[in-house]
């Protein structure tokens, strides 16, 4: 079954989701950010089978999300790293698995915490203003058509 193809619409959302849009890639893009970097890596941690993960790195990788660099040329073997492109989706991530925290497992039953490496306390992330720095909730913004409107 072939998916729905977004490339023509208009939207920052479904554009996105041309690239990140599958389940699987969301957890490579989790390993990732936890470390992990190598193909047998993510077929053990995942459960994914080898030819989907090979079709969901080559998608990252051709999205510009994740680099392939050689560790053992001899056998064609790669470390899949970050972009900067690739970082930037970290405040989607952990949107997603705060939600996930907090209205899935519930509190106390986080699997990951965030620990703030110059003070050592466990924190959340927000969303805040870049002007003002108020928080951001859906409440708090209004969507007004932008530079790449279409009528």
């Amino acid at each position: 079954m072939r998916k729905a193809s977004f490339a023509d619409m208009n939207c920052s959302v479904a554009q996105s989701l041309e690239i990140i849009g599958e389940w699987w890639t969301l957890l490579i893009l989790r390993d990732c950010f936890l470390g992990f970097r190598r193909f047998d890596d993510f077929v053990e941690r995942l459960g994914i089978s080898r030819n989907i993960l090979t079709n969901r790195l080559d998608t990252l990788v051709g999205g510009g999300l994740l680099e392939r660099r050689p560790y053992d040329e001899a056998r064609n073997r790669y470390d899949y790293v970050l972009t900067d492109k690739g970082r930037a989706l970290w405040p989607v991530l952990t949107a997603l698995r705060q939600w996930g925290d907090e209205w899935i497992l519930g509190a106390g039953n986080e699997p990951i915490l965030l620990e703030h490496r110059d003070h050592g306390h466990t924190t959340t992330a927000h969303m805040a203003c870049d002007v003002c720095g108020e928080a951001l909730d859906a409440r708090s913004v209004r969507a007004v058509p932008g530079p790449g409107a279409t009528p």
